[in-house]
């Protein structure tokens, strides 16, 4: 019609220049749509008749001056713009065409592709929508020009570059409307060279960046180039994925991309590759030019069934991954064996790559579902393949590459639900089998190296304490075999350093130990020397791991014994040239040998160097020691005298001159006295199972020498402490000087004549120098201030320690400070919080003075911290301060409090805590203020963990001192309000801290009742007071979180370790653990005289706020769950009630007690619950039997409000053969039993009828029962009797003769006895663990003989008398049975979740009956177009169409029509189909259909979740819109993805993965926006 239009106007207007130019629009405006239409079919028109020259140039002109200038200020988001562009585009390609024998197509191809060049920045949308146009424009000019080489290279150039750094969704666009353009207009020979034009230049991309943008980028372009290169068509020039190691290396990277569509189409890549080669049967292997690595493909016509099925269940697995869901997943795991065995048994013959294999594992480590990466992590373990040397060598890189990453995952070491709590988790005993199985089937050539890159792999990161501890105890299972040198030290040198960053100081300590361990049995002592080996050792801290008398010590010993003489030299080492006389032959003589040279070099100082400025390395001091000590230890090993008199002389020797010396070099003394406090601090053996009468020799040697040079050290410290330290690089070598002072202190002590010289003479003189400088004015040398008053703290700290006899001379000149911090005169000031002038930088003659400067604050810090050790020893010592003069010094105390860093407050806190209890009485506010700032401090400290212990435990001694304890509300209502809310908090710094409530109950218990059995009755009243913290502490123990409760498990299970890991001998930290408050209240609680009436007021008001919390919980509204914390505590509750009930009085107890726990037993408890309940109840009735009539009460009311909570009381009667002989009328009782036990035999409920009938089976058996029976029961006996016969011939009846043998085994029934069984064990263990409580919930025996004291004249045993309860495992009768699935039922019920390989292609038109119907009705349409090319399933696809009828949508594409007439889709469309338009497009079809939409102004949006998707919520759809579903299994295939104009997702937050696809159509169609 158009062309009939256009002929007649040029018929009537032959001049077509002129009907151009009217045609045409200024540059100034955009013409609308149809103009630039009408332009277009002119110019077609006109150009299909020869013009001439002069008409080229007009439509050149058109060209540049209509057709660009429009193209250049297209926006998208302008409305209409798409329809615009169309419009202009077809104008531009009937332009082209025109001037395609000019350079046109070159100029315009210059002006385009800069554009493609632009930086895509999403912030810019502009500079997208530029981009977006150009490539429509070349997408023009390509399908308009004939096959330019030359264009179609440069464009293809710059497309190529275009992909390394624009968005997916502009790569898509290029792919689709310029690649797809060039490989249609070009011939078979050009598509080939534009093919491998692009395939190599991605292909050597990828394999240069090797990034995850270049592996996104790469896979999006060769899936959209499937077809192409994966055709049938055969060409040399043509590239061939099946023979290309880079694509199948780009494949394996995808397969374990973190992002879902990258892995869907790596995975559809492979699939296709597959097909391919099994549709040519050709034999084919991929392999490069110069390439040496493994074949990644190859595929054999003789072996094509194997391989395919292969192939498949590879696909099968991957695509099964990509549910994240265990219970989806684990089913499979049976085929990744078969591909492992399929790939191990084909190792030699190369058909299978083991880097498959690896992909598969992989993408099981990156899941988002734990319980995922731990299977993948399990199998892998467990994988028998790994015992092939070839096999193992394969997969090496792969487990010291993503296993130890994956393994640095701490969540996986959770124990599995049979181990105990003391186990070793499985994962933990699974690595260990791992990795002595792994290198035992490593070749040996190459066991060496992977061993060192696996401990360097360690070493280069940061790991959390749990995976770290058990990969080293993974290391140190491996068998002894010489393997690593230097560089195996150095690596782990570099694990070590991994180790420090942790704060479980326990785990730390057991890490090194294995890890050292380790180092023996792997290191080539050949190959390393005793220098290496000494300064690896200094690594290993004393107090956490390597440490004298520990059995790791030993083991050490051992290793240089067994290896003497072995070690490498070190470089510019001697020979045996250098042994001294006492071993002529130099035979085991090494390690004496170099700890003596050692020595010798240590002591010797150059007179040229030099001498001032500051210490020397400790580190030097620290190795020489170590070494000193093991060459003595192994000298008493071999049965010889230690000989430290020969080791040891050049520093003796040195040590003696000190004092008399006084040119002896600064240098020298320094590191003499180094040495000299490393000996002191290591010498001390450590070891549990040690023998005390075991006399240590080395120990005592050690010792004897260093006594016969102590006066002469001592000498030079007095001299140099009380004067000669003056520079500031001093103030660090007075540090050393008093950490000796005091070593020499306490090991000498006990020496009677040091002891006697040190008290009457050396402390004297010490104190009274000290005195006199810090009596001299204050502008003295601050230096010398600094050091005196560190020396006096260190004297009052000994003093403290109970080293000095309190009547000698020393302690009455330390008592002289009081004269100095208090002067007598009444002008004269406290001396408190003094502080020091800063020196000027004058004052600098030392490089090391400068960082003193710097660091002045510390240094006054440390001066005022001194003050108060001495302040709160005089406070300890000479009594208490007068009132006024007390409170101005607390003042100053709160004062220093602020002043001070919170780590060094602990002599604040402690003076506090002696100078607090005088003053409640006339300073409230100022104690109040005092107790404050305490805890502001501690709760500062709370993320140091090295300071927060001791500093937290001052502060309980200061704020629960004992005098504040006895303080009621009436007394001092705001002392005791501050107390109760510092409770409050410490509780709730107690949920995030393990152990912080530790010290509270421990100090009060304590308080309340002291372990030396002195009580005062005042002292103990207090705890009247303050019942809440007991209470807590009975039911305390906070459901941890997972990652608090694996480190608790953990340090558990390497406690249990003992010494075998000599962290446990060498830590010496308090108990932290959870239960620790329990076990110390249960303790405190049987150390209580029920005969002392506080002690019976204490229990008794205990009893009833445990049967207050367990009301409160029943009452409440919220439903608690077996081991909630509402459980736990109901639980707790009753335990403790049961420890004490023994201890009540009777009168307590019947009036009480009794009802109480009746009236719980009427409330929903858990089992656990239950049976502590029943059993009170039983020993209640049995110590008070005249109150059985409160049980047949129980039987009389409303049977609607009892329930089944009847339960309770006729498991009471069960036992009834505990309570009959203390009743006093037995025969009445009796009968009564038998008549109740009857009555609820015929109850509606279940559950009842059982228990009814074993409560009358247990009565009507008793022993006396017979002399019962003879009486008259009337008819009773024989309904009993009936009764009975009628329980036992339950075994005809299935599951209740199952039931009926349940609850006759079941432990409360069959081997418990109520009044046997009373015991610790069995109340806080036994019945936890019987009644399935978490494990964390039971309280073992080993924690109440090793956290406490526990009594053991307590009416209550710790120890059950019998072992047959403690034997019985868990059972509930109620369990159903759970048959375990065979494989291949299991296999069954797997979806085969693998996209089609292959798809036949039919096209037809579409019908439109169906639109003439719906017009007639006057029914409104959108312009939606829905596609479900994709779906299958008839019952979606009836669901699907009756939505999209109801809403109006424009037509329904399905993949065929003949769905329509499926009953399953007439089912769920009603009749809808005869309303909405249908159309049919095969699967094959689609990506023509898309593209062919997308020309006609369609914007094509996909329902799928990418990483680019948008919200539903948020994204607005345009007017012509073609919404694509994909399917229900695979989602929208990879090749189609980057046809999307858009991807939506629909906001999901439950668990489910998807949701119904006409349920997401419906949600799309009812869009507000659609």
């Amino acid at each position: 019609m158009s062309n009939l239009l256009i002929n007649t106007l040029l018929s009537h207007y032959p001049d077509s220049e002129s009907l151009l130019d009217t045609l045409c629009w200024t540059n100034t405006t955009n013409p609308d749509t149809e103009k630039i239409e009408a332009l277009t079919v002119l110019i077609k028109e006109l150009s299909i008749k020869p013009q001439e020259e002069r008409f080229i140039r007009k439509i050149q002109s058109v060209l540049w001056n209509q057709c660009m200038p429009v193209i250049q200020t297209i926006l998208r988001s302008e409305d209409g713009g798409k329809n615009l562009l169309n419009a202009v585009c077809g104008l531009f390609a009937v332009c082209v065409n025109v001037c395609q024998s000019s350079d046109v197509p070159e100029q315009i191809l210059q002006a385009l592709l800069p554009v493609l060049m632009t930086k895509d920045d999403a912030n810019h949308e502009a500079n997208r929508a530029d981009i977006e146009v150009a490539i429509e424009a070349i997408g023009v000019l390509l399908s308009s020009i004939s096959n330019d080489r030359s264009i179609i290279s440069r464009t293809l150039s710059s497309t190529l570059n275009c992909v390394k750094h624009l968005s997916d969704s502009i790569i898509s666009k290029i792919i689709v409307r310029i690649w797809f353009t060039m490989l249609k207009s070009c011939g078979e020979d050009a598509e080939s060279e534009v093919l491998l034009q692009i395939w190599d230049d991605l292909l050597r991309w990828h394999q240069r960046d090797q990034t995850d943008t270049a592996s996104t980028r790469v896979l999006l372009c060769l899936t959209a180039l499937s077809d192409h290169l994966c055709s049938s068509e055969t060409s040399p020039n043509r590239p061939d994925p099946r023979r290309s190691q880079r694509f199948f290396r780009a494949v394996q990277d995808g397969l374990t991309h973190r992002d879902s569509v990258t892995r869907k189409r790596a995975l559809y890549l492979l699939t296709r590759c597959v097909s391919l080669a099994e549709m040519k049967k050709e034999e084919v292997v991929s392999i490069e030019e110069h390439e040496t690595d493994e074949i990644l493909f190859r595929w054999t016509p003789d072996k094509q069934k194997l391989l395919r099925e292969f192939w498949e269940d590879y696909a099968l697995v991957l695509e099964t991954l990509e549910e994240n869901q265990i219970h989806v997943i684990r089913p499979v795991l049976n085929r990744i064996d078969m591909l492992v065995e399929t790939t191990t048994t084909d190792i030699q013959g190369g058909l299978f790559s083991p880097s498959w294999l690896l992909c598969v594992y992989q993408r099981m480590f990156h899941s988002e579902n734990k319980a995922v990466m731990k299977e993948g992590v399990h199998h892998l373990l467990q994988l028998k393949a790994l015992h092939q040397p070839a096999f193992a060598l394969a997969f090496s890189q792969f487990v010291i590459g993503p296993l130890m990453d994956v393994l640095a995952e701490s969540s996986l070491y959770h124990r599995a639900p049979q181990q105990n709590i003391r186990d070793c988790p499985e994962l933990g005993v699974k690595l260990q089998i791992f990795m002595v199985n792994f290198f035992n089937s490593l070749p040996e050539e190459n066991r060496g190296s992977v061993l060192l890159r696996l401990i360097q792999r360690l070493g280069s990161r940061q790991w959390c304490a749990v995976p770290l501890l058990f990969l080293s105890q993974a290391l140190s299972c491996l068998a002894p075999c010489p393997l690593l040198g230097s560089d195996g030290l150095q690596a782990f040198r570099e694990v070590l350093r991994c180790t420090m960053i942790t704060h479980q100081v326990l785990l730390r300590g057991a890490s090194q130990c294995f890890l050292l361990h380790a180092a023996f049995c792997l290191t080539d002592v050949s190959a390393v020397s005793l220098d290496e080996i000494f300064a690896f050792l200094v690594h290993f801290r004393a107090d956490e791991s390597l440490c004298r008398g520990t059995a790791l010590w030993k083991e050490l010993c051992k290793w240089l014994q067994v290896n003497e003489g072995c070690f490498g030299l070190a470089s510019g080492a001697s020979g045996s040239d250098d042994l001294p006389s006492e071993y002529p032959n130099g035979d085991g003589a090494a390690v004496f040998t170099y700890t003596q040279q050692k020595l010798k070099t240590f002591l010797t100082v150059s007179a040229n160097s030099d001498q001032t400025g500051g210490l020397p390395d400790p580190a030097e001091a620290e190795l020489l020691a170590r070494a000193v000590l093991l060459t003595a230890d192994l000298q008493q090993m071999k049965s010889e005298e230690p000989a430290l008199d020969l080791l040891l002389q050049p520093l003796l020797d040195v040590l003696h001159r000190l004092s008399t010396n006084v040119y002896l070099l600064l240098h020298k003394t320094d590191r003499s006295l180094q040495l000299l406090l490393r000996l002191l601090h290591l010498h001390v053996k450590r070891s549990e199972t040690q023998l005390e009468d075991t006399e240590d020799v080395v120990a005592v040697v050690l010792k004897t020498h260093v006594l016969s040079v102590v006066e002469s050290v001592q000498e030079f410290l007095l001299r140099r402490l009380t004067g000669e330290l003056k520079e500031l690089c001093d103030l660090q070598r007075s540090e050393l000087y008093l950490s000796v002072l005091r070593e020499l202190i306490f090991t000498f002590s006990t020496v009677s004549w040091y002891s006697s010289n040190l008290q009457q003479n050396y402390l004297p003189k010490l104190t009274k120098h000290c005195l006199r400088i810090l009596n001299e004015p204050s502008e003295q040398n601050q230096v010398q201030r600094a050091v005196s008053m560190a020396t006096l703290a260190l004297l009052c700290d000994v003093a403290d320690r109970s080293v000095l006899n309190t009547q000698s001379v020393a302690m009455g000149s330390l008592r002289s400070l009081r004269q100095y911090f208090y002067p007598s005169s009444s002008s004269s000031s406290l001396h408190l919080n003094q502080s020091l002038q800063k020196p000027t930088a004058v004052a600098i003659s030392h490089p090391e003075d400068s960082v003193v400067l710097k660091d002045w604050g510390r240094v006054v810090a440390q001066f005022i911290r001194d003050q108060w050790t001495c302040l709160s020893f005089l406070q300890r010592s000479d009594g208490t301060l007068q009132v006024p003069e007390a409170a101005e010094v607390l003042r100053e105390a709160v004062e220093a409090l602020a002043l001070l860093p919170g780590h060094l407050v602990l002599p604040v806190l402690d003076f506090m805590s002696s100078v607090l209890p005088q003053m409640v009485q006339c300073e409230e506010s100022l104690c109040v203020e005092a107790i404050c700032a305490s805890w502001k401090v501690v709760q500062a400290l709370s993320t140091n963990p090295h300071d927060f212990w001791s500093t937290l435990q001052a502060f309980v001694r200061l704020a629960f001192h004992q005098q504040l304890l006895q303080l009621t509300e009436e007394q001092k209502p705001r002392i005791t309000a501050c107390i109760q809310q510092v409770l409050k908090e410490l509780m709730e710094l107690a949920q995030v801290r393990s152990g912080v409530f530790n010290v509270v109950i421990q100090h009060c218990c304590e308080t309340w009742l002291p372990s030396d059995g002195v009580q005062s009755d005042t002292v103990f009243s207090s705890a009247l007071l303050h019942l809440n913290i007991l209470t807590e502490a009975c039911v305390y123990g906070p459901v941890f979180r997972r990652d608090q409760r694996l480190v608790q498990e953990v340090q558990s299970y390497v406690e249990q370790l003992g010494e075998r890991c000599a962290a446990n001998t060498a830590v010496s930290s308090d108990v932290r653990d959870d239960q620790f408050p329990r076990v110390c209240v249960l303790a405190f609680l049987c150390r209580l005289d029920p005969s002392h009436h506080l002690h019976q007021r204490l229990m008794e008001e205990l009893v009833l706020r445990m049967l207050n919390k367990d009301a409160e919980i029943s009452k409440s509204k919220v439903r608690y769950y077996s081991n909630s914390i509402q459980h736990r505590v109901k639980s707790r509750a009753w335990q403790t009630l049961l420890l004490l009930l023994h201890q009540l009085r009777d009168e307590f107890v019947s009036e009480c007690v009794l009802s109480r726990v009746c009236e719980a037993g009427f409330s929903s408890n858990q089992a656990s619950v239950k049976y502590l309940i029943e059993w009170t109840l039983i020993l209640v009735l049995q110590r008070s039997p005249s109150h059985i009539q409160s049980l047949w009460n129980c039987f009389s009311l409303d049977h609607e409000k009892t329930k089944t909570s009847i339960c309770t009381f006729l498991s009471v009667l069960v036992h009834l053969n505990v309570l009959l002989p203390k009743l006093a009328d037995k025969a009445v009782q009796w009968r009564r039993a038998v008549e109740v036990s009857l009555q609820w035999c015929f109850s509606h409920n279940f559950s009842v009828r059982l228990y009814a009938l074993l409560a009358l089976k247990r009565v009507w058996e008793l022993q006396d029962a017979h002399v019962f029976i003879e009486e008259d029961l009337g008819g009773l006996s024989t309904v009993v009797k009936a009764c009975l016969e009628q329980a036992e011939a339950m075994q005809n009846t299935g599951n209740a003769m199952k039931n009926w043998s349940r609850i006759q085994e079941h432990f409360f029934f069959s081997v418990f006895h109520p009044i046997r069984d009373y015991s610790i064990e069995t109340i806080f263990q036994i019945f936890p663990r019987l009644s399935e409580m978490a494990e964390d919930e039971w309280l073992p025996l080993w924690k109440f003989e090793s956290f406490v004291d526990f009594p053991t004249n307590s009416a209550l045993p710790l120890n059950n008398p019998g072992t047959d309860l403690s034997e019985l495992q868990p059972g509930d009768w109620i369990q159903q049975d759970k048959g375990d699935l065979e494989l291949e039922e299991r296999w069954a019920e797997v979806q085969k979740k693998i996209s089609p390989w292959k798809l036949s292609v039919q096209e037809q038109e579409p019908e439109l009956m169906a639109q003439q119907r719906a017009l007639r009705l006057g029914k409104l349409t959108s312009s939606l177009l829905v596609v479900a090319s994709l779906i299958d399933k008839p019952t979606n696809l009836g669901g699907l169409c009756r939505t999209c009828e109801i809403f109006g949508a424009k037509a329904l594409v399905l993949d065929s029509l003949r769905h329509v007439n499926d009953k399953q889709f007439q089912a769920l469309s009603v009749s809808s189909e005869l309303w909405l338009p249908m159309m049919e497009v095969k699967p094959a079809e689609l990506s023509d259909f898309l593209q062919l939409k997308k020309s006609e102004g369609y914007w094509v949006i996909g329902v799928e979740q990418t990483s680019n998707s948008q919200s539903l919520q948020d994204y607005t759809f345009p007017e012509k819109s073609l919404l694509l579903l994909g399917n229900e299994r695979e989602g929208i295939p990879a090749n189609v993805l980057q046809l999307l104009d858009v991807c939506v997702e629909i906001p999901q937050f439950g668990v489910t993965r998807s949701l119904n696809v006409h349920v997401s159509a419906a949600l799309l169609n009812t869009s507000d926006d659609v």
